[in-house]
């Protein structure tokens, strides 16, 4: 499922180089729909959409990007350029006076984006030893990742489903909690908080998750199909 994703996101990343916006776009979105969106596909849909004159998806998508990671820089660049074309030019300058904080500051001992370009590179090769189902190995290297950029909560819930995949539900769950704490907005993270509780025979605590769930996102089938799998199951 997660080599899924990072093949769409190369497939997509190809197209924007040619400079094919709408396939891009396609791409992204078919990405976002799956529910398996991380900062990166957000930030790239963001992009190509503010090119094809839809500054304001384009802001949308951004602001996701920036709530699963507040420290991307780019993203923060790119969301100072669109608001600065809308006319916006308070909210561009607060932008890129983030972007500068976040590139002067230090993280584990490195300036921000090199340590933000680290913990990527640890998460592409956890997706590569997770792909090839060295899960322990990915999960290593999604910790390594987060060492680097703590507050990369798009990084702890992929790590988290990982966890999951692995049979240690236990883990997953302190992982996703705490990024349903930083972000409690972030549906698919709570969704797989529920399914972490109930793997982990917390059956209970799964309905209230998921219940909570559903009165945000009354259509998601996938939490539905997990309430309707307890109440088969009498629980």
């Amino acid at each position: 499922m997660a080599g899924q994703t990072e093949l769409l996101l190369a497939r997509a990343r190809e197209r924007f180089v040619v400079q094919d916006y709408y396939g891009a776009v396609h791409l992204l979105e078919s990405v976002v729909d799956s529910g398996r969106a991380f900062a990166d596909v957000h930030h790239l849909l963001g992009v190509s959409l503010s090119l094809l004159g839809q500054a304001e998806r384009a802001l949308a998508e951004l602001g996701r990007a920036l709530e699963l990671n507040p420290h991307y820089v780019e993203a923060l660049i790119h969301q100072g350029l669109v608001l600065n074309e809308l006319g916006r030019t308070d909210e561009a300058q607060d932008a890129f006076g983030d972007a500068a904080r976040h590139l002067a500051k230090p993280t584990a001992g490195l300036p921000a984006p090199v340590a933000a370009q680290l913990a990527n590179r640890h998460a592409e090769l956890g997706e590569t030893y997770a792909s090839a189902g060295a899960l322990d190995r990915a999960i290593g290297q999604y910790e390594a990742a987060l060492e680097l950029g703590p507050e990369f909560h798009d990084l702890r819930y992929r790590m988290a489903r990982l966890l999951l995949e692995a049979g240690r539900p236990l883990e997953a769950r302190e992982a996703l909690e705490s990024v349903v704490g930083a972000r409690p907005n972030f549906v698919d993270a709570e969704a797989a908080l529920g399914l972490a509780h109930y793997l982990s025979g917390d059956a209970g605590g799964a309905r209230s998750v998921w219940e909570s769930c559903l009165a945000r996102r009354p259509e998601n089938a996938r939490v539905e199909a997990y309430i309707a799998m307890l109440s088969r199951a009498g629980q």
